[in-house]
């Protein structure tokens, strides 16, 4: 039985009838991380393990047999994304490891255990979709599957917020169980803190954040195209009011960056629209959420004396015997349980203590290399839909990356999957870029990709 790409609704443009490939995969692979509440988890499983990292995990090995023959329509062959992702598994790797070449106490070594099938999952998934997603058509709809389920995800937090009504309550889903009792709306100011689907209202802030840049591509290259933008535009409106209401540093800090990227590589007229569109948007929410705009701005004008921020840190002082003892690998993956040693706040602090220097350096050339390669495929062709969908992802790539020096990213499911998501996806497009303008003879092969064929040949002809 074939799938339509109409199955899947207004996510994907109209078009030939297509068989079910990589990119389908990797639509429920997003689709599944961002709807099912972060605190269920599979029953049955003596760690805690979610189903999107199953699901992660069904693609990495999809993605391996996928390797191993030529009749799947995966791609092969290097890619910076790729190798910036086979570069921090192995770290995680080695850094399991070494951690449990000796003992471990208990929970310290199902912690890890946990975790490494986590990062795994995610990671593998990655790969599967930088040799799984096959064209830039293809791209875009990976990109609109994971905004309209961050719209999902924003909407609950919206009702979250303003009427105290949590849905994922009510999410029961057969094989699956809670590991709190409890929901995520915390408080703050007096407004309610929501979290939606996710883990904490600072993800949910930021998974928030990461969607924007995403939703405004789509608005904007629809309205260029002369198509209907509403669903768009509302889709826009929507996760940019999940980001403020989160009252989350975070993500008014990762919507400044995405703004600051957009607004560098967006031609002229664009940036005139969009400092109006956001302009009004402000008014709006002052209006319609009276007190919330000034909240928001009391959390920076306030920040010398807010305890939350002397509370991050003091974690330096203490991190840094751990970092003196362990500068290499780190004192093992999963190993710093907060709950036990005290909270770090920072991502690049907390793979510092856990995977030492070497899993620093591979976690930043993951948003470094992912962020090329985005800038790689945009400045390769003169296309100005693809140029804008590469702009589009550095933005989204951005805003993970300074939420990872503001809160404790890998800690989190959903931030953590769309984290190595969105590295994929640009290892996609310039793949795909890359091989458009091969195919229309405008970026032809390298001289060593011509010399090594060559070579071959005549190897062949000297067998025969």
């Amino acid at each position: 039985m074939t799938v339509r790409d109409e199955d899947l609704g207004f996510l994907l443009a109209k078009g030939p009838r297509r068989r079910r490939d990589g990119t389908t995969m990797v639509c429920v692979y997003s689709v599944v991380t961002l709807i099912v509440p972060a605190r269920l988890v599979i029953s049955g499983v003596s760690m805690s393990i979610t189903p999107a990292t199953v699901v992660g995990l069904f693609l990495g090995l999809v993605w391996f047999c996928s390797q191993l023959v030529t009749t799947l329509n995966a791609a092969k062959g290097r890619n910076v994304a790729r190798t910036a992702l086979f570069v921090f598994i192995v770290t995680q790797l080695a850094t399991y490891g070494y951690a449990t070449r000796n003992y471990l106490p208990e929970d310290e070594l199902n912690s890890a255990d946990r975790t490494l099938v986590t990062i795994l999952g995610v990671t593998l998934a990655a790969l599967a979709v930088v040799d799984g997603v096959r064209g830039v058509a293809r791209v875009e709809l990976v990109a609109k599957c994971v905004l309209v389920a961050t719209t999902a995800v924003a909407m609950i937090g919206i009702l979250q917020f303003l009427l105290n009504l949590d849905l994922t309550q009510y999410m029961v889903i057969p094989g699956l169980h809670p590991v709190t009792s409890d929901g995520f709306v915390l408080e703050r100011a007096a407004f309610r803190r929501p979290a939606g689907t996710t883990g904490h209202p600072i993800e949910f802030g930021v998974v928030c954040a990461v969607a924007l840049p995403i939703a405004a591509h789509f608005a904007f290259t629809a309205q260029d195209k002369g198509e209907s933008a509403r669903r768009w535009w509302i889709c826009l409106g929507i996760v940019a009011t999940g980001a403020m209401v989160s009252l989350s540093r975070s993500a008014i800090l990762g919507l400044a960056l995405a703004s600051l990227v957009l607004l560098i590589g967006w031609p002229g007229k664009r940036r005139i629209r969009a400092f109006f569109v956001g302009l009004a948007f402000l008014v709006l929410m002052r209006f319609m959420v009276p007190g919330l705009v000034g909240t928001l701005y009391g959390l920076f004008a306030e920040i010398g004396t807010d305890t939350s921020i002397s509370g991050r840190t003091d974690d330096y002082a203490t991190s840094s015997v751990y970092i003196a003892q362990h500068p290499l690998l780190g004192r093992g993956l999963g190993t710093y349980l907060p709950n036990k040693y005290g909270p770090l706040d920072n991502q690049y602090l907390g793979t510092l203590v856990q995977n030492g220097f070497i899993g620093l350096f591979a976690l930043i050339a993951i948003f470094v290399l992912g962020a090329y390669a985005a800038l790689r495929a945009r400045t390769m062709t003169r296309d100005p839909h693809i140029r804008d969908l590469g702009l589009t992802l550095v933005a989204s790539i951005s805003v993970l990356a300074l939420g990872a020096a503001t809160f404790d990213l890998l800690a989190f499911s959903m931030a953590t999957g769309l984290a190595f998501l969105l590295c994929g996806l640009a290892g996609a497009l310039l793949r795909s870029t890359r091989a458009e303008q091969v195919a229309a003879g405008i970026d032809p092969p390298t001289v060593r990709v011509v010399l090594t064929r060559a070579m071959r040949l005549k190897m062949g002809s000297l067998q025969k």
